[in-house]
């Protein structure tokens, strides 16, 4: 039985300890490269050194096209290749591609051509597959300095086998991955981490997921030339992955990598591509009116219903305050031919309709299936109920801030049964699917390893068929309206801020002048006392100076 994790504790599972064991799992590492003929000797000579066995070790080194082109040292793993890249692309992405391709294994282990690996990292990676198919592992570099040169393969090879790699290298702690360890410090070594931080932790230098998975997701985005194995990570949490650090999987990482040495740059090329690609960078998304490859909220929505009541649902949800939202029309499109009819006796006229209102619309897909998605939530509204402008953002901040897996509004009763609209969270109902037991109720086994609630429709602003557009043609932009509304609340807001502010300078600057205004007149006063002062004494008595020494002695 597939074992069920709770969100990401992944404590509920035991490896073996290492070197007490036996493994059974083949694994083909998949090193792309683009020259670096050196460092890749080193790497393979290490390889060559694994304590894992070595008829279940296969190693694919994709050449990416650089010249001179790679060759295969003496100093190899048993069953190693050389292969090229694909044809029709080029870069590191590309490349794992090629390899993954080329791969047998059932575990694959992905590394760089710059690493050196120590003796238990394939098995501290392979360790974990054994216990669930599921699993994202990420290994631990250590970085180094090597500017005075390197070792030798034959060198590596020794130390490796000896357990003495920690010898090789000196640490260069001026580039480690601080950001790292600050996320598996906050989340208890990530096990208690949401769903919107694991794919952040995917470094893909030395990561490791089972075939199947990796197929099942795509494998690489062939698209990306940077930021491809953050978009993989995304895209693994969609699918339901469980994210395991194993700082037991070490390998030195020779010299520093281009994120480090070249960080700001790295990150605006990067911000285009993984806003298109990755909604939980909202902050990448600000721009008002665009439209992104995947977005936050895929809405589902059956068009089998009056055309005025679909109509209202559909409308609602693309009028929200939050706009990142993608509308799926799932119906029998293909019912809709061209022979000739009557136009207003079609028995297919709703349908007609809907597909006339928003067959050219960017933000509706017409579907006779619900289409696959990697967006991170799902929403469904059954048809004639519309969501209110603030609905889908209030649901997805408290699904955010609680990590829910499935929140359920209860809308009202029929027959029986409670009618609801739902946002469920895709990562959930992706590892439910994975383990759940045919037949089994899906929600039961999402609450098992994540939550499913319930919450009032009303109180998140649901609003009943008929309530919602009483007149379809004359207030079908009110969600619209409401929204530009708080706009322009917020614009006046700011515009009386504005003048709050202004006018408390006015008065700041009124009262500089009076404070300035009463010091120059508390002068005057003060030397006009003490000349009134002076002259009072020359015009003392002897008996008056007597009665005031008397009332004031001296001190």
């Amino acid at each position: 039985m597939t074992p069920r994790i709770r969100r990401n504790d992944f404590g509920a599972l035991t490896p073996p300890a290492l070197g007490d064991w036996r493994p059974s799992l083949p694994v083909s590492v998949v090193i792309p490269a683009y020259g670096g003929q050196d460092q890749l000797d080193l790497t393979l000579a290490a390889l060559a050194a694994q304590t894992y066995p070595a008829p279940l070790l296969e190693v694919i080194v994709v050449d990416d096209g650089g010249t001179p082109p790679l060759r295969l040292p003496s100093l190899t793993p048993a069953r190693t290749r050389l292969v090229p890249s694909g044809p029709g692309g080029w870069g590191r992405a590309w490349a794992c591609q090629s390899g993954y391709d080329a791969a047998t294994g059932e575990i694959i282990l992905t590394m760089d051509a710059d690493l050196v690996p120590h003796r238990e990292h394939v098995a501290a990676h392979a360790r974990w597959h054994h216990l669930a198919d599921h699993l994202a592992v990420t290994g631990w570099p250590e970085f180094t300095d090597v500017s005075a040169g390197l070792p030798t393969p034959v060198e590596v090879f020794k130390r490796v086998r000896a357990g003495e790699a920690d010898a090789l290298f000196s640490h260069d702690d001026g580039s480690a991955h601080d950001w790292l360890e600050e996320i598996l410090d906050r989340y208890d070594g990530l096990r208690s981490a949401p769903s919107s931080v694991l794919y952040r932790t995917h470094v893909g230098g030395t990561a490791s997921v089972r075939a199947g998975l990796l197929r099942e997701v795509g494998g690489m985005d062939t698209g990306l030339v940077l930021g491809e194995d953050t978009e993989l990570g995304y895209r693994l949490t969609q699918a339901g992955a469980v994210f395991v650090p194993e700082r037991a999987a070490r390998c030195w990482h020779l010299g520093q990598t281009t994120a480090m040495t070249r960080q700001e740059e790295v990150r605006a090329f990067n911000a285009p591509y993984v806003a298109d690609r990755i909604p939980y960078r909202r902050w990448l998304r600000t721009d008002p009116g665009r439209q992104w490859l995947v977005p936050y909220v895929a809405a589902v929505v059956e068009a089998r219903g009056a055309y005025p009541d679909v109509r209202a649902t559909v409308d609602s949800l693309l009028a929200s305050t939050l706009p990142d939202v993608r509308v799926t029309l799932v119906g029998p499109w293909p019912e809709l031919t061209g022979e000739r009819r009557r136009p207003l006796d079609d028995p297919l006229l709703d349908l007609r309709l809907l597909q006339a209102t928003y067959g050219h619309d960017g933000r509706v897909v017409l579907a006779e299936a619900e289409p696959p998605t990697t967006a991170p939530f799902v929403f469904r509204c059954p048809s004639g109920w519309a969501v209110g402008p603030e609905t889908l953002d209030r649901l997805v901040r408290r699904a955010e801030d609680e990590d829910s897996g499935v929140r359920c509004l209860a809308l009202t009763e029929e027959r029986g049964e409670v009618l609801a609209a739902r946002l469920e969270r895709t990562a959930a109902v992706s590892r439910a699917r994975r383990v759940a037991a045919p037949f089994e109720d899906l929600d039961d086994v999402i609450a098992k390893i994540s939550d499913v609630t319930w919450h009032d429709g009303e109180e998140y602003g649901m609003l009943a068929p008929g309530t919602a557009y009483p007149r379809l043609e004359g207030n079908r932009n009110r969600a619209a309206a409401q929204w530009k509304a708080r706009a322009l609340h917020a614009e006046l807001v700011h515009g009386k801020v504005k003048e709050q502010v202004r006018d408390l300078r006015e008065q700041n600057l009124e009262l500089r002048r009076a404070v300035a205004k009463g010091q120059k007149e508390a002068v005057r006063l003060r030397a006009e006392a003490d000349r009134l002062r002076e002259a009072a004494k020359a015009r003392r008595t002897p008996v008056l100076r007597k009665v005031l020494r008397r009332i004031n002695p001296p001190s």
